[in-house]
């Protein structure tokens, strides 16, 4: 048996002041490095380690990586780790930066829920969750991290976003575009792929 985790970054800045955050590279709150240690905490102890790990190239998923990491005394991963643009979070576009909450009263609440969670309607100027999936994660997913995983049974980490890692429960089978807006990543919280041969035997968070 062997393990994908995925693992959103904690809480950011931008989580806190609830604005869309996409390609902006904020840092993690005080908050969310207490999610990212306890993350760790929970790994080391369900005896989940870890051969290799992905990231994106945003540094709140990066030192979410890290603290994690460190507390499982696994900080000789970090020379390692692979980071790479195309699992970094959904591009909100001419969203980005804006706070939710004014920007339901300027555009309305449908139209920003459709912005939100429509698999193939993008925001203005940037990306539907089926742009993630198919223009960035899953090929990169099926090129890189597949054959580790399904081939080579190793247990891999991807610490990233919301967005990407809902792209990946899409992509592994575990969603559908139909299911995944009941699919919430939270931030912090570990979600554990228990494989067998190749196979998906087991998913569930770690809290």
């Amino acid at each position: 048996m062997n393990y994908l985790v995925l693992l959103r970054h904690g809480q950011s800045v931008w989580n806190l002041a609830n604005r869309f955050t996409g390609f902006t590279d904020v840092e993690l709150t005080d908050e969310g490095r207490k999610e990212a240690l306890n993350a760790g905490k929970l790994l080391k102890s369900g005896n989940i380690d870890f051969d290799q790990v992905f990231t994106s190239t945003q540094k709140r998923a990066n030192e979410t990586a890290e603290i994690a990491l460190n507390e499982m005394g696994r900080k000789d991963l970090f020379d390692s780790m692979i980071y790479h643009d195309d699992l970094r979070e959904r591009d909100y576009g001419d969203l980005t930066g804006l706070n939710k909450d004014e920007t339901r009263e300027k555009y309305g609440a449908e139209q920003v829920h459709i912005w939100r969670r429509s698999y193939e309607i993008p925001p203005p100027g940037g990306e539907c969750l089926q742009d993630v999936v198919e223009k960035r994660v899953r090929p990169y997913y099926e090129a890189n991290i597949k054959p580790m995983v399904m081939d080579e049974d190793k247990n891999v980490l991807i610490a990233a976003h919301g967005n990407s890692l809902r792209a990946m429960l899409i992509i592994l089978g575990a969603e559908t575009p139909e299911t995944i807006n009941q699919a919430e990543m939270e931030t912090g919280v570990p979600v554990v792929f228990e494989l067998e041969n190749g196979k998906i035997k087991k998913r569930y968070v770690l809290k």
